[in-house]
């Protein structure tokens, strides 16, 4: 705590658990490289002093995307699905001089080097994509590349998707290369392998070089620590750096120092050998996009929020129909009998198609409702008026623009779902549908 008086374990982040648990998720993918995994859960930071509202809290929500790759490999499948994405990229560069923003598109910043790779400008830009599905102005977004004193010590690259709010230029999103190094401190503290492998497109034929201890020697010399040093050369062994090292500095200077011991050139003998190789092993690199969901959710507050200028007394949530709570609410005119069956049909059928939906039958105003469904950032109003009972026809308003369509009972539920999914717009219902005349 604060005060220093209590001990606690609490994570700071959730990616841990997916980099200890990295062999499971490798066999679950049939030991096929690249891939990812996904988590969301609460990580903890020792804030002591929390202030900034929502933004500094010692308890928050994150969601984390690990994608291992091959560190030689680190172009993505699907990068030229984004590679003409437009972006403002704020670049270490940029930072230290003009102060100005560089505009791009994600294509052309791999290519100049602006950004690392192609699997980190992919996650970048998808990230722009999903902060302008559910409602950030993109004109208020940005994405800063660390500066040398901020970057980790083991990562290749690292930029922070930043959103403008009444606080500044707040980061919601770091996307990172943080390189081969969790797996590896992981597999040194664990002793446990963390490689993974490709099998290679034609076999080749290589030169192995193997170490072969002399048991005897070394147990006559090491005795009760014959095992740790047995275990020491069999790691040594396998890693074909440290094997180079190992062979040239016992060539050079008749011993060599191993986990606090020494081992002298008559412990050891190098047998060399030629093989097929079949496959390449290497330990995987890790790309990590990791959300700050409060702060995002904050952000998405406030770009919503605005007054009308026709009327400075009201306030507007304009939630994007995709996140908005309530998709659409459902009115009647006025408090008449024969108004409330056609009201109950209408959210039934918009609860069957799953459309979340809120009636209001109150005695208030027409207008003064469709003001109360606006502050909540309801979408759409569909209302049930003396016509309806005609023609089976309802009014549909559209928050933003006020505009209302004429439009049949029967379509209410599908045009309302295609509206809310994306595969229609409002200009196309209007092509369809007449449209009401506001009444001054």
């Amino acid at each position: 705590g604060p005060e220093g008086t209590s001990i606690g374990y609490l994570r700071p982040e959730t990616a841990q658990g997916l980099f200890v648990n990295f062999k499971r998720l490798l066999n679950f993918n049939g030991k096929q490289m690249p891939f990812a995994a996904a988590q969301i859960g609460l990580g903890f930071r020792n804030e002591i002093a929390p202030r900034g509202g929502l933004l500094r809290v010692r308890e928050f929500c994150m969601a984390e995307i690990e994608h291992f790759v091959n560190p030689n490999k680190k172009s993505h499948p699907k990068f030229e699905s984004v590679a003409n994405k437009t972006m403002v990229l704020f670049d270490q560069t940029t930072q230290l001089g003009t102060g100005r923003p560089l505009v791009m598109t994600m294509g052309e910043a791999v290519e100049k080097g602006t950004v690392n790779n192609e699997t980190l400008g992919y996650f970048m830009a998808r990230t722009q994509l999903f902060m302008e599905k559910i409602g950030i102005n993109p004109a208020r977004l940005r994405f800063r590349q660390h500066l040398q004193t901020e970057m980790a010590h083991y990562a290749a690259d690292c930029w922070d998707c930043e959103i403008h709010t009444s606080y500044g230029w707040v980061e919601c999103v770091g996307h990172a290369d943080r390189a081969c190094y969790d797996l590896m401190v992981h597999a040194e503290a664990t002793g446990t392998s963390m490689e993974a492998s490709e099998r290679l497109p034609e076999p080749v034929e290589i030169d192995v070089v193997t170490v072969e201890p002399n048991r005897k020697l070394v147990g006559k010399t090491f005795k009760k620590d014959q095992k740790t040093v047995l275990a020491a050369l069999e790691k040594v062994s396998k890693d074909e750096d440290a094997l180079g090292h190992f062979e040239k500095t016992m060539e050079a200077a008749g011993s060599v120092e191993l986990e606090g011991f020494t081992v002298t050139k008559d412990m050891v003998s190098f047998k060399k050998e030629k093989k097929m190789k079949h496959e390449e092993k290497f330990l995987p690199s890790v790309i990590e996009p990791s959300f700050g969901m409060g702060r995002i959710l904050y952000a998405l507050l406030e770009h919503s929020f605005y007054v009308p200028e026709d009327n400075k007394e009201a306030v507007v949530m304009r939630f994007s129909p995709n996140v908005a709570p309530v998709k659409c609410a459902v009115f009647n005119l006025q408090s008449n009998g024969d108004f409330m069956p056609v009201v109950r049909q209408i959210a039934a059928s918009l609860t069957a198609a799953g459309m979340s939906n809120k009636t209001d039958t109150s005695g208030q105003s027409i207008g003064k409702r469709y003001a109360r469904t606006d502050e909540v950032g309801t979408p759409y109003g569909v209302t049930v008026d003396f016509d309806t009972l005609k023609d089976s026809t309802v009014t549909l308003r559209e928050r933003d623009s006020q505009s209302q369509l004429r439009v049949p009972i029967a379509d209410v539920p599908a045009l309302i779902t295609g509206l809310v999914k994306g595969w229609t717009t409002w200009n196309d219902a209007g092509a369809k549908y007449p449209a009401v005349e506001r009444q001054a």
